[in-house]
């Protein structure tokens, strides 16, 4: 279990401006802005209290889990996101047990005025022509990697 900040008013617009809207209206507009990227949401449960998710279930792999929290957190009134999500097999697979793959050392990246995938690139790996890897990485929320602006958490994987 992880806490992951964010800039609350940075990110997608999901909620609109009615304060009318509930937690649990939050949760399924959370929810359906994840599947929207093509993720199955059928195991993950979310949950709104103000400005935090809570994210629970399973997931695929540990690199969806992460693409998935990110999505979670670049919505504009979100600040917190908690990491409750279990990487597991599909539900009805042969195996119930944890995938035997050791999750790597979570590294996010917060977007600042004047950045670009090249310039995060070559602060985090020495090298601006890694910046496909970061791209990568953040695909489908990326379209373009020159479209980040400033309070957009990345996920910044490790190199092989």
């Amino acid at each position: 279990m992880s806490l992951i900040s964010f800039l609350k008013n940075a990110g997608e617009k999901l909620f609109g401006k009615s304060a009318a809207s509930t937690d649990a209206d939050k949760a399924a507009a959370i929810l359906a802005h994840i599947k929207s990227y093509g993720f199955n949401t059928s195991d993950i449960q979310a949950q709104v209290s103000g400005e935090q998710v809570i994210l629970s279930g399973r997931v695929d792999t540990i690199a969806n889990k992460n693409k998935i929290l990110v999505a979670a957190g670049n919505v504009e009134g979100i600040s917190k996101v908690e990491d409750r999500l279990a990487v597991l097999p599909p539900a009805g697979s042969i195996s119930a047990t944890p995938v035997e793959e050791a999750e790597p050392e979570k590294q996010f990246y917060t977007v600042v005025s004047g950045d670009t995938l090249s310039k995060i690139a070559r602060h985090v790996y020495g090298d601006a022509n890694k910046y496909p890897v970061i791209f990568e990485a953040n695909t489908p929320m990326l379209k373009s990697p020159d479209r980040i602006y400033p309070g957009q958490v990345l996920v910044i994987p490790p190199l092989d």
